[in-house]
């Protein structure tokens, strides 16, 4: 028989594991990007999550992490997306989110299919030439997504017969004027994060360049079997999500749930079955930890796409009459935590050397919880480099 949790077990259980019921010394601001990463789009909401996780967090901690030590690293990962991860779990966060088969990879850079298809070429060539082109081009820079398709591109095109040459170098559908390679060569470059081969290097106003990951890193990283570096990601989901099931862990990753039973049934053995109203597993050695995780208490403004809120079983954490409000396409807002309830949405807007946040409750607050998010975003203020905030206080 499985063992039975609730609702506010599994939240308490979540929040602890992923250092929102209280803040971590400061000295602790890489070891909290490891518990599941931690995503940067859109750019800076990284540095707020490590605010919401980690005591007296300063963007010059951040970028000396990066760019001085470099005991952090940023790189797309799970669902194509900007992560920052520690350096030294970097095979985790790379070659432990790579789809194992074509298909799977396919899947991982959706929208390339089409393109494929025309040039009659499969994924795997595409990568293997862009990763032969990448040296090339790349060593002792670094450029922007679009310099670098634009070179990688053009010396592929050198490369392929005529017949082949004229649909590379043709309008593709990804925008206006880009050739069709160059398109594809992009989503080729989401691979070769995960194969270890490129990572960004820390951003240069408002765009984030690329660099040979060989040439970034100086310092040596602990090599990891694929297999070993697959179920390392999953025991760090399911500590951060679970109980979960190995459908949502697939689509967390950005695969299809088939594809994710090659890391699932790496730890056979290590998972213990949970009914939370549906078949769920964890590991066993958080099972204690499940049943027995702290009230969680205090406030705090989460940013878009925040670790917490990315979990695929979104009914969990936020009631799901609140879903459109909170997970939006575009133009996601904030989440506003409170006592280990989200119980609005907060977005905030720079004016001069001021702050503008707007702060819409499900419900309306407290005094207590209204002086408590307020104070949470002087913290924001000061990340973004305001010298004041004004907070305007709204329901649905």
């Amino acid at each position: 028989m499985s063992v039975k949790v609730t609702r506010d077990e599994v939240i308490a259980f979540r929040l602890e594991a992923q250092n929102l019921n209280r803040r971590v010394d400061g000295q602790s601001l890489v070891a909290a990007t490891g518990v599941c990463g931690v995503q940067n789009s859109p750019p800076g909401s990284a540095l707020l999550a490590l605010n919401a996780r980690v005591s007296g967090v300063t963007r010059e901690a951040v970028n000396a992490a990066i760019s001085d030590d470099k005991s952090l690293l940023q790189s797309w990962c799970m669902r194509g997306a900007p992560f920052y991860f520690p350096t030294i779990d970097l095979p985790i966060f790379t070659t432990g989110a790579l789809p194992t088969t074509e298909d799977g990879r396919r899947h991982f850079v959706l929208g390339v299919e089409a393109s494929l298809n025309k040039l009659e070429m499969s994924l795997a060539e595409v990568v293997d030439r862009t990763r032969n082109a990448i040296g090339t081009v790349l060593s002792g820079r670094t450029l922007t997504v679009n310099d670098l398709g634009t070179d990688i591109a053009e010396q592929i095109a050198h490369e392929l017969p005529k017949s082949k040459r004229a649909d590379w170098e043709s309008e593709g559908p990804f925008a206006k004027g880009q050739p069709l390679g160059e398109g594809v060569v992009h989503f080729c470059l989401r691979i070769l994060t995960l194969q270890k081969v490129i990572c960004f290097a820390p951003r240069e106003g408002n765009k984030a360049p690329f660099v040979l990951l060989d040439e970034w890193i100086d310092n040596d990283v602990p090599e990891m079997a694929p297999e070993d570096a697959r179920a390392e990601l999953l025991r760090r989901y399911l500590h951060a999500y679970g109980p979960s099931t190995h459908g949502d862990f697939a689509s967390w990753l950005g695969m299809r749930s088939r594809e994710g039973e090659a890391w699932w049934d790496l730890l056979d053995g290590e998972m213990t079955e949970v009914d939370f109203g549906r078949r769920t597993w964890v590991l066993t050695k958080d099972l204690d930890v499940l049943q027995s995780s702290p009230t969680p208490a205090g406030v705090r403004l989460l940013p878009p796409r925040d670790l917490y809120t990315q979990g695929r079983d979104r009914s969990t954490i936020i009631d799901k009459q609140f879903h459109r409000d909170v997970f939006k396409a575009v133009s996601e807002p904030g989440a506003v935590l409170v006592d280990g309830r989200i119980l609005g949405t907060w977005r905030a807007r720079k004016n001069g050397k001021n702050l503008s946040m707007s702060v819409t409750a499900f419900d309306p607050l407290s005094a207590h919880a209204r002086k408590a998010v307020e104070s949470e975003a002087e913290k924001v203020a000061s990340l973004r480099g305001a010298a004041a905030v004004e907070v305007d206080f709204d329901s649905y």
